[in-house]
């Protein structure tokens, strides 16, 4: 294993990085095919463009609808990459990752059933299916840095932590952008020629809204954090923030409609300021914001009857809850 040797931002020459990193992939796949795990996110999306200028054709790109993703997200993302002639076909694979994820409340064990549900079944049998050699990815260093720290294990972190994919999972893994954070992957997003709501989107977790859901994700769970994450996006668009989420709470709290008690759901708002993940700082949102907000929340989701606020910086926080 080659440690990955950081490319600061600062330093980043967009073109040459490009170059080098289309050739690299050009030369690692040879004249056979590549396969691709586009989510969406600025990552994935740079790292399907550099995989399609090197091998067009030749690379697969795949949106796997995993059934925790937020409204709407898999057309979304096919339409998204059309115009680039990119085509990427949606794998509906919801019943597996819900059978996967069934029963299980520790966040480390969410995250592995995530893990071995994505790479292990789905994409393992795409592999089988394609005859492809190789999978792209879009692992960050800041996905590295957190995991070895024992931080959180990022799903997309494998021979850092001594294990081999070819050996798990039957198929090598290319990781182009493992020498960024994420403020140089904007830049190469930039440089590709991505529409700003691309290369500027909001970062997103690999086990997506499974990520946002404390204790066990059900469907109707994940069903409650994707409501209350479409109106988090839609009041907080403006806002510039590096990231905000929603998370749903394990534990239900006392409430009250119509004079009479409510034992309901209680949301958290995450807005974070930052550069590249590694330090942040919630957003100053107006009372008049986080109000808003709240009202929405327990008039527009069922079963929630209380909303806070989180107020700590990172550390010791995380961005994340779990």
């Amino acid at each position: 294993m080659v440690e990955a040797v950081e490319i600061k931002s600062t330093e980043l020459i967009p073109g040459e990085f490009i170059e080098t990193q289309v050739k690299a992939i050009a030369d690692a796949v040879g004249d056979g095919e590549a396969i691709n795990a586009l989510s969406g996110g600025v990552d994935s999306s740079v790292v399907t463009m550099l995989g399609h200028k090197a091998l067009r054709n030749r690379l697969k790109t795949y949106f796997i609808d995993n059934g925790v993703m937020r409204k709407d997200e898999p057309q979304q993302i096919v339409d998204m990459f059309k115009p680039f002639g990119v085509n990427v076909q949606i794998i509906d694979a919801q019943d597996q990752f819900f059978d996967a994820l069934a029963g299980i409340t520790d966040p480390e064990e969410k995250r592995e059933a995530i893990t071995q549900t994505f790479y292990k079944d789905v994409f393992g049998e795409l592999v089988k299916d394609s005859g492809a050699k190789y999978l792209l990815q879009g692992t960050i260093l800041t996905d590295i840095d957190e995991t070895i720290a024992g931080i959180k294990r990022q799903h997309n972190v494998f021979e850092q932590l001594g294990i081999d994919p070819q050996e798990a999972f039957g198929y090598k893994i290319i990781e182009p952008v493992v020498q960024l954070r994420k403020d140089g992957v904007r830049k190469v997003g930039e440089a590709l020629g991505l529409p700003e709501s691309v290369f500027n989107r909001m970062p997103f977790p690999g086990p997506a809204l499974s990520a946002r859901v404390i204790s066990e994700a059900t469907r109707e769970r994940i069903k409650t954090v994707r409501t209350a994450t479409s109106i988090i996006e839609e009041e907080l668009a403006e806002t510039g923030a590096f990231q905000y989420m929603a998370i749903l709470h394990q534990d239900k709290v006392t409430g009250m409609r119509d004079n009479q008690r409510d034992f309901g759901n209680q949301i958290e708002i995450r807005c974070w300021d930052s550069v590249d993940a590694r330090v942040a700082t919630p957003t100053h949102l107006s009372h008049e914001t986080l109000t808003r907000l709240a009202n929405r929340m327990v008039t527009e989701v069922p079963g929630v009857v209380s909303v806070t606020y989180n107020i700590t910086s990172k550390p010791p926080s995380t961005m994340e809850a779990v």
